[in-house]
């Protein structure tokens, strides 16, 4: 995820931190495990509750390229960052979630059979393989994808998007980076262009892509990636703060309201769900990341809110979805309705982010601490 970081971690000693983008990552975060969580009762993207979710890894990815350009940019001009250095922070801030994600997963695999998917066929040995790929974020293909739905990753699914964030990291180091903010604006439209052609009048009606190898999966999930990130790179340069007071609530309630929507057109008339998509991506998604940069927070609640959610949100969004494969068996073997498993539900939602916050505190931050004093010279 493209959900990765605190727009000033990289170097919080010399620049202002924005809060509030910490907060409106962290409540889209939630919006994406609640959004999972009605994958159990959907049959399709049609139906499914809380139903443009997905789209919180399109915000994510915007939120990328503006906190690397805010934070990288200018230490590229001044020559006090290289490749090399860039590429090592990258990975010692993103990987260690990676990994333990892909262990959670591997752990819990034998727990969540269903007649979805038969765990019982997999061997120790393939369920060894896939937890080796996916710790090193190689894609799964049809031998090697034991879960049988064709994911790239089927330990722990989000992991595709911090496939796309590690391409959309290396595309910024030695490409996009080296570009006009003309260029720049000139690929941001392109993009979105093909962002917008995609959801409208894509066999989807929708851009819920990127996780799968086909070939639309990889179109799809390359132009989500290329418009969000590149838009967020932009955005970063051309960044002018307005005054503008209750930022985070006003950010936060919009990007529920925009997850919770339910399907626009049905499945008769699919570019009409395209077209909202496309508005909130290329359009609603830069405009609330542009206000959450100029808002401040206020009082301390709301910036103990902020921070807590910023902290939690990259270990949430990559240690929930084990328990969403545990949860979505639960139900289909107990053939539950919603209402049913309503105290599961919750469970699985406070429990997720006990486990996000343990894993920060416990496993991420000190892991970073080590890779930071051991392979980066501090400059």
């Amino acid at each position: 995820m493209a959900i990765t970081e605190a727009p000033s971690a990289a170097f919080a000693d010399t620049k202002p931190h924005y809060n509030i983008l910490d907060g409106l990552r962290g409540v889209a975060a939630l919006t994406v495990v609640c959004f999972h969580l009605f994958e159990a009762y959907a049959t399709s993207h049609i139906d499914q509750k809380i139903n443009h979710g997905y789209l919180a890894v399109d915000f994510f990815f915007i939120l990328s390229g503006f906190v690397i350009g805010y934070a990288y940019d200018d230490r590229w001009k001044t020559k006090t960052t290289t490749a090399k250095d860039f590429i090592k922070r990258r990975l010692i801030r993103l990987h260690p979630m990676v990994v333990i994600g892909a262990i959670i997963g591997a752990i819990m695999f034998y727990t969540q059979g269903c007649s979805v998917w038969d765990v019982s066929k997999v061997s120790v040995t393939m369920l060894l393989v896939a937890t080796l790929l996916n710790i090193f974020l190689i894609p799964a293909t049809p031998g090697t994808e034991i879960r049988g739905l064709g994911e790239m990753y089927p330990l722990n699914g989000p992991s595709w998007s911090l496939f796309f964030e590690y391409i959309g990291n290396i595309l910024y180091v030695f490409f996009l980076r080296k570009l006009s903010t003309n260029a720049l604006s000139v690929l941001v439209f392109l993009a979105a262009c093909g962002l917008a052609t995609f959801a409208i009048f894509g066999p989807l009606g929708d851009i819920c892509v990127g996780f799968a190898m086909t070939r639309d999966e990889m179109i799809g999930g390359s132009l989500r990636l290329l418009f969000s990130f590149s838009a967020g790179l932009l955005l970063s340069r051309v960044f002018r703060p307005v005054k503008i007071k209750g930022a985070f609530w006003t950010g936060s309630i919009s990007i529920v309201i925009l997850s919770a929507m339910p399907r626009i057109g049905g499945s008769e008339n699919l570019w009409i769900n395209g077209i909202y998509e496309t508005l909130c991506v290329v359009i609603i998604f830069p405009l609330l990341v542009y206000l959450g940069a100029s808002g401040k927070t206020t009082n301390k609640v709301t910036t103990r809110v902020c921070k807590f959610l910023g902290d939690i949100s990259y270990p949430l969004y990559m240690v929930h979805y084990p328990f969403i494969y545990l949860y979505y068996a639960w139900v289909k073997n107990k053939n539950l309705t919603f209402m049913e498993s309503l105290p599961g539900a919750a469970a699985l939602v406070i429990g997720s982010v006990l486990l996000a916050w343990v894993c920060l505190k416990l496993y991420d931050e000190p892991v970073r601490k080590y890779l930071t004093n051991r392979f980066l010279k501090m400059k």
